[in-house]
């Protein structure tokens, strides 16, 4: 028995909740469809834990069984589920492909894992992408109006699990999360790859002139919460996970050229607004707070330079990989 399978642990946040629950002392499977990655974007491998993690090459949409009988026979207790096709703007290209992976195969796995009777908690790491374009502050039961595809498809999971939980008990929990961002995290993400660009000497394609606003939350932070969540939240309940720090994309990159001594002008050029983009979600982190004791710890100035000592320290494996996003069908 373990205490805990990850899916999706080659994923950013999954890879940094395996390193936390590993410091916790927890004994971790994680399943992931690809091969675990280079050790610069696996935080679970840069030192030594307490915990004990074995992990699995398996792809949900084509190894479901296998996933499912790797479940039966450790028999955690907790499962969190991190595994998603994430990408907003390439949605709209292959839409069936995000559905697959976010919704039909998900759905088909909450089916076996309800009649799992070790399991006492399943958490769903969840998008407010799934509210749409919003005013004002966005608490837990803010209706749905998803834009996108992804945000489609990541809604209708959603609300397939609220069903499961109604009809069967099934034990589930959701997390929403502002802009998350941290040391680890893919280089297509729009910190790692300002940072990236300026050590290679490439020009940073900044959609809109980088105007719109967006609240950032570091990864140690998001993590935190989501253990709180996974041990001590109430099944059936959704949970925001944010910062208060808002700021413009283009401040954003205006910190980090001035932390790492270049001119913006230099660094940037400005690239047209992507397809379906959301305004700002003022996600209210409140019920989090004060219901679980979570409060967030590291400023963005704080976490853009821990991102970019990251970013120097792991260079020579990092100035090998793409900048974009390699999309795995």
């Amino acid at each position: 028995m373990v205490d805990l399978v990850v899916i999706g642990s080659n994923s950013f946040s999954g890879a940094h909740f395996v390193r936390y629950c590993l410091g916790q002392g927890m004994d971790v499977v994680g399943i992931s469809r690809s091969v675990e990655p280079i050790e610069a974007f696996l935080p679970y491998r840069w030192r030594e834990y307490s915990g004990s993690f074995k992990f699995y090459a398996k792809d949900l949409n084509k190894d479901l069984a296998d996933i499912v009988q790797i479940i039966q026979s450790h028999k955690p207790s907790y499962v969190v589920n991190f595994a998603a096709q994430s990408m907003v703007a390439q949605s709209w290209q292959t839409p069936q492909q995000w559905f697959n992976t976010n919704t039909l195969s998900p759905i088909m796995l909450h089916d076996y894992l309800r009649q799992m009777d070790f399991l006492d908690r399943f958490v769903q790491i969840s998008t407010p992408e799934v509210y749409g374009s919003c005013e004002g502050v966005v608490i837990e039961n803010r209706h749905y109006l998803p834009s996108t595809p992804y945000a489609v498809s990541k809604a209708a999971v959603d609300m397939s699990l609220q069903c499961f939980y109604q009809s069967y008990d099934f034990p589930v929990l959701y997390t929403r999360a502002a802009n998350v961002y941290g040391e680890g995290q893919q280089l297509y993400r729009i910190i790692p790859r300002s940072i990236m660009s300026i050590k290679l000497g490439e020009k940073l394609p900044l959609h809109g002139g980088g105007v719109s606003e967006r609240n950032f939350i570091h990864i140690d932070d998001v993590v935190d919460a989501t253990y709180k969540v996974m041990e001590s939240g109430k099944v059936g309940d959704i949970y925001h996970i944010s910062s208060d720090k808002v700021v413009s994309i283009r401040h954003l990159v205006e910190m980090i050229c001035t932390r790492m001594g270049v001119d913006f002008s230099d660094a940037v050029e400005v690239a047209e607004e992507r397809l379906g983009k959301d305004a700002l979600y003022h996600l209210s982190s409140d019920k989090l707070r004060n219901t679980l004791n979570w409060q967030p710890h590291i400023d963005l100035e704080q976490g853009v330079g821990r991102v970019v000592a990251w970013a120097e320290h792991y260079f020579e494996q990092l100035k090998y990989e793409p900048l974009d996003y390699q999309h795995k069908p």
